[in-house]
């Protein structure tokens, strides 16, 4: 609980109305109830702020004229929002204390307030900083360094060599150093190439459940500081990603592809391999990149949903695509040479 003065004072900003509010929680403008603190980011929904239930809503300058209840007045409501969902998050840690079904090695090194959740595994060689917490079933291969304030979910394996920065996030079952897809061919045969580099993750990132980074062939995977990275999320061996770039979720980026800073790569994109992605570039959902990015901007390839009549219907005149092409060509031949003749 906290009074909405509180709140105004560790944001840096005011209140409309009364300070001494006491807020347990948060909610939307519609469902809100006696206690909970509202947000107005968008203004298609400032309707709903006359009718509003929420003890106190966050909102900016130019729309606390229209709030029938008390005000968190903020330059940003939506960084306002997030500032106090952290404040008020009541999520449980991963662990508390270190099970006695936790297996780790005695020359493992634990940082202090370190906490290691039932049947986790920590291997030989492992350094984990202050206040690390590792849930349960997790894997920490031989050699593997997670920096301090840094957690992980339960079932989360983190290969021999691995470097995870300082206050870091990862979901439940994800997969980290986890071997490139690297294969070399002898008649048919597929021989093993071993991964020999690593995963290198930067301070601040988050990394949703189920995602797999791969460890680099020779050199390393590297991750920068202040990525976002979603669920179910491929990233494969020797790729970098630069700072403050968000990946969506089912994202594949292939082999050895460099993507810039602060670039959002939106769902269920495809990234190919070997190429590199200028920093500042946005990808919209599907979008198919088969080559590297010069310029940043928006781009995009995917095709939305037709009916399936219309679909169908497209489809079949794409397969006469290059013939039309043809046709057209010689048509333009023909109405180039007839104004030649007028002229």
């Amino acid at each position: 609980m906290v009074t909405l003065g509180e709140l105004a004072r560790q944001l840096g900003g005011s209140v409309q109305g009364d300070e001494s509010t006491q807020i347990h929680s948060l909610g939307t403008l519609t469902d809100a109830k006696s206690g909970q603190i509202a947000f107005l980011a968008n203004a298609k929904y400032r309707q709903y702020l006359e009718d509003t239930q929420a003890s106190a809503v966050i909102v900016s300058k130019a729309h606390a004229k229209y709030c029938s209840t008390n005000a968190l007045v903020l330059d940003n409501p939506y960084l306002g929002f997030a500032k106090v969902a952290q404040l008020l998050d009541t999520t449980p840690k991963a662990a508390s204390d270190i099970a006695p079904t936790a297996v780790i090695s005695d020359d493992a090194r634990l940082g202090e307030g370190v906490c290691i959740g039932a049947n986790s595994v920590i291997e030989s060689g492992v350094t984990l900083g202050d206040n690390v917490i590792i849930g349960a079933n997790c894997f920490i291969g031989k050699d593997a360094k997670i920096g301090r304030n840094s957690q992980l979910w339960s079932n989360v394996s983190i290969y021999h060599r691995v470097e995870l920065g300082s206050d870091c996030l990862v979901q439940a079952n994800t997969a980290i150093g986890s071997d490139g897809f690297g294969y070399a061919n002898d008649k048919g045969i597929w021989e093993k190439i071993p991964q020999l580099g690593t995963v290198l993750i930067g301070n601040n990132v988050e990394i949703g459940a189920c995602t797999t980074i791969d460890r680099g062939a020779l050199e390393n995977t590297e991750i920068d500081d202040n990525c976002i990275i979603d669920n179910q999320v491929q990233i494969a061996h020797n790729v970098k990603i630069g700072y403050g770039t968000a990946i969506a979720g089912c994202t594949v980026v292939a082999g050895s592809t460099k993507v810039g800073k602060h670039c959002i790569i939106a769902g269920m994109v495809a990234i190919t391999g070997h190429v590199e992605i200028a920093d500042g570039t946005s990808f919209t959902g599907m979008s198919m990149v088969t080559k590297g990015i010069k310029e940043p901007g928006l781009y995009s390839s995917g095709i939305p949903a037709l009916t399936n009549k219309e679909w169908r219907r497209n489809a079949s005149r794409y397969k006469h695509l290059n013939e039309m092409y043809k046709r057209l060509q010689e048509l333009e031949k023909q109405v180039e040479e007839l104004n030649n003749k007028e002229s």
